[in-house]
């Protein structure tokens, strides 16, 4: 991923990037139109969010049924930029086939976790909407059992709105990742922000804080496992 080299986030330890202003705030606002123009039984309501998944959630085996994304989830995002940056280039399929919507209003999160062996080591995340910081986790012993939520972020990346954030390899794979639930995050700076260097804008976070408004993310995964519907019906490993 030569062409991410300049957006690597350097004080983390395995290979992460960060690109602030990666879409439009034109493009915010129409996909912002589109996320919150769905019918309701796209949502599904959970007890700390909601969140939509396209084109459809994994099946108990962690498999896919194969049908394309929406026209919206891939322009302009895949098509021309994630192409163009090529980070999806050594996946099974070249290219994102599974997106996770999830909506954070302030005082909701997601406890520490991993997104497990159903996806390429791979995550690419638009955050549009506000902004919000992701705290990252060693891994100890009893993985997410581990009361994670008890210990201090081993990183912390701010992410702010209509930026693309990537994390693959030791990454993906070693650590845990989480949003803590809270109304206002604190300690912004060049000291507790690990992509500090690499914001858009860093001066809207100089007094130290801010007061999270809602937030949605486009997670942007490449599941291993895809079912092609046939005459048999048969689940078939997809590859290319």
């Amino acid at each position: 991923m030569s062409a991410l080299e300049a957006a690597r986030i350097a004080r983390l330890s395995d290979s992460a990037y960060y690109i602030p202003d990666f879409i439009t705030e034109d493009e915010e606002s129409k996909l912002l139109q589109k996320i919150n123009s769905v019918p309701p039984p796209r949502w599904t309501q959970l007890s700390h969010r909601r969140l939509q998944t396209w084109p459809s959630t994994l099946s108990k085996s962690n498999t896919l049924l194969s049908a394309p994304l929406p026209a919206w989830l891939q322009d302009p995002i895949i098509h021309p930029r994630l192409e163009a940056l090529g980070c999806f280039a050594d996946s099974p399929h070249q290219g994102p086939n599974h997106v996770l919507i999830n909506e954070y209003q302030p005082g909701q999160g997601i406890m520490p976790h991993e997104d497990g062996p159903a996806y390429y080591p791979l995550v690419v995340t638009v955050s549009i909407g506000a902004p919000i910081v992701l705290d990252i986790y060693e891994k100890s012993g009893g993985g997410e059992e581990s009361g994670c939520l008890d210990r201090t972020p081993r990183f912390r990346v701010l992410q702010e709105p209509r930026s693309l954030l990537i994390t693959t390899a030791g990454l993906y794979t070693q650590y845990l990742h989480g949003i803590e639930e809270r109304l206002r995050d604190e300690e912004l700076g060049r000291e507790g922000i690990c992509n500090w260097e690499l914001l858009g804008n860093a001066k809207v976070y100089s007094a130290g804080f801010y007061d999270r408004k809602t937030r949605i993310s486009l997670t942007y995964r490449d599941v291993l496992k895809v079912a092609k519907v046939g005459n048999s019906m048969r689940f078939l490993t997809a590859g290319r």
